[in-house]
């Protein structure tokens, strides 16, 4: 399996100008920890809930002592901590350095950056454009559809198979899924669906998978709480 297999879609984003007070809101709104952040539908940096843990607002700014190696500059540390503790947009204070990863990524390398590089969260990109983002529930969720029956099918028809599925649901006002929700995988539908659904809507998303060509099963997957975007 691959990035575009298994990655959100329908990502939630900021500006760099947007104000640090927005971020916040938008963050606890969502029930997200993190976001991209994009300029000209380009990605230029990361932003987290980590980057709000100290601030001058709640009057939390780190209190370190200074080093004295010769090696580091304590002034260049009391500098950035200031800017993370008092800076007013998202651009002050985001992480530029992104470590992202093409759609056509194997999972496996997925995995291996995230526990490597100590991420929770890797965005995608086609070309330099942010198409998905990958969080660490999406590989859980892509671990539960792998089957242990003997493969039979193609990834690229699975791919195929979730387009037509996601075509089908798009603009349906009782098809209310998240694109992460859905995860095909050798002709196998799997369905993440909270277990506040109505009995109908749920039987309606079972009747749209099993109706699209190529699939052999539906398999439903009951969450205990409303689902939020995997970020």
């Amino acid at each position: 399996m691959r990035a575009m297999d298994v990655m959100t879609t329908a990502v939630v984003t900021v500006g760099p100008d947007s104000t640090v007070q927005d971020l916040a809101k938008l963050l606890s709104e969502r029930g997200i920890s993190g976001v991209p952040v994009v300029e000209n539908g380009r990605l230029v940096g990361m932003i987290s809930e980590g980057d709000l843990l100290h601030r001058a607002e709640t009057g939390t700014e780190r209190r370190t002592a200074r080093r004295r190696w010769r090696w580091f500059d304590p002034g260049l540390e009391e500098a950035r901590n200031y800017i993370k503790e008092h800076g007013r947009t998202v651009r002050d204070i985001m992480t530029r350095e992104v470590i992202s990863v093409d759609e056509a990524t194997d999972l496996a390398e997925v995995a291996t950056l995230m526990e490597t590089r100590r991420i929770k969260r890797v965005p995608v990109l086609r070309d330099g454009m942010l198409v998905g983002i990958l969080s660490r529930a999406n590989l859980v969720r892509a671990v539960a559809a792998i089957s242990r029956e003997p493969a039979t099918g193609a990834a690229s028809n699975d791919r195929q198979i979730r387009a037509k599925l996601l075509a089908e649901l798009n603009g349906r006002e009782w098809a209310r899924v998240w694109p992460e929700e859905i995860v095909v995988q050798d002709g196998v539908v799997h369905l993440w669906i909270s277990d506040t659904r109505p009995a109908a809507e749920r039987e309606a998303l079972r009747v749209a998978a099993g109706n699209v060509r190529g699939v052999r099963r539906v398999e439903e997957h009951v969450a205990p709480v409303p689902m939020f975007p995997a970020f």
